[in-house]
Formats: C-alpha cells, sequence, structure tokens
C-alpha cells in the first residue's frame, strides 16, 4: 500500500502528535521520519529545519488553545466563563502537554509570522473569560497575565506530576478557580496598580 503524500500541514500534524507523546524536548528529525515510514533528510522537503518544525507546532498549539477557550466560554460570563475557560486551557496542556510546551518556547520571527495571529487568539480568549468583571483597560492586561500564569502554572505541574499530596486535584483547582473569581471581583473597586 503507498504512503500517504505528506505535506507542511501533514508533518507539522505528525510532529505535534509525536511531542505530545515523547514531550517537546525529544522533539527530533529522525524520531520524526522514523514515525512517518521515511528517511529524514524527506522531511526537509516539507519543513526547513527541526526549529522549524517546532514554530509550525507552536501556531497550531496556539491556535488551539485559542479555540478551546473560546469554544468553552461562548454565552458565558463572569465567573462561569472563567471557570470554562480554565478547565479548557487546563485539559488542553493535559492532553496536549507538548505541543503547549512548544507555544509557550516560541517567539514571533518577524511581523507577518502566524504565530502572531494565533498568539492574538489566545489573548482575545482570555479577554473573553474576564468579561462581566468590569475591568477597565488598564486593569484588564494585568489580569489576563494573572489569568495565564496562575492557569499554567497550575496545569503544569498536574503534567509533571507535581502534585504528590493524596487530595483531590479537582478540588484543588476549583478552589483556585473561586480564589480568581474573588481577586477578579475585588479588583474591580482597586484603583491603578502602584509599581515601585
Amino acid at each position: 500500500m503507498p504512503k500517504a503524500r505528506l505535506t507542511p500541514a501533514s508533518v507539522t500534524e505528525a510532529g505535534a502528535a509525536l511531542v505530545d507523546e515523547v514531550g517537546f524536548d525529544n522533539l527530533s528529525m529522525g524520531l520524526l521520519a522514523e514515525r512517518l515510514g521515511i528517511k529524514t533528510p524527506s522531511l526537509y522537503k516539507h519543513v526547513a529545519s527541526q526549529a522549524d518544525l517546532a514554530h509550525r507546532i507552536a501556531i497550531v498549539a496556539m491556535t488551539e488553545v485559542g479555540d478551546a477557550i473560546r469554544d468553552a466560554t461562548q454565552g458565558r460570563s463572569g465567573g462561569d466563563a472563567l471557570a470554562a475557560g480554565a478547565q479548557a486551557m487546563r485539559a488542553y496542556v493535559r492532553e496536549h502537554p507538548g505541543r503547549y510546551a512548544a507555544a509557550n518556547a516560541a517567539r514571533p520571527t518577524g511581523p507577518d509570522d502566524p504565530l502572531i495571529a494565533a498568539s492574538e487568539r489566545v489573548l482575545a480568549s482570555l479577554a473573553a473569560m474576564l468579561n462581566g468583571y468590569g475591568l477597565n483597560p488598564g486593569q484588564e492586561l494585568h489580569a489576563m497575565r494573572t489569568l495565564r500564569s496562575v492557569v499554567h502554572g497550575f496545569a503544569t505541574l498536574e503534567v509533571a506530576g507535581g502534585f504528590q499530596i493524596d487530595a483531590s486535584v479537582d478540588e484543588s483547582f476549583a478552589w483556585l478557580i473561586n480564589f480568581i473569581d474573588q481577586g477578579l471581583r475585588a479588583g474591580t473597586t482597586i484603583g491603578s496598580v502602584v509599581t515601585r
């Protein structure tokens, strides 16, 4: 049976599946070629380098994260949107740890890099999670950074097996979301953040 014709998109998809299995740090062109049943040099017809492949995987991941959060928060606001979006992000990290790591390692290569649009998709989805809190524009960026940092930290620790104590991780996550929700509600009554 002839092999399916490879394209940059199919090679990227295979690479994304591979990093979820073996970890982003273990990505190699040789391993991917082996998985695809081809010789390593054949990969370079579709992607320029391992760095190019990792960048393409990052774009896929950013797009998927943004879409997952957007889909979870549609029709919701306030605490409901916060909880649904945070659970969607946590689920994505658990299901796709390798590609999520690729997304966090990537940086735009120029103004036309598709990674920029994919990153903006994530930011728009995070902003949607904050709908209903009445944050002013100056507070919104701080809230998005806080939200992303906390959910990222929890989810990556969970994937790495960092929660060893015998207590419900789901309950801890629910507690964390409730804590953020209360903080956001309190934050709307606080003036501008003081920096030193």
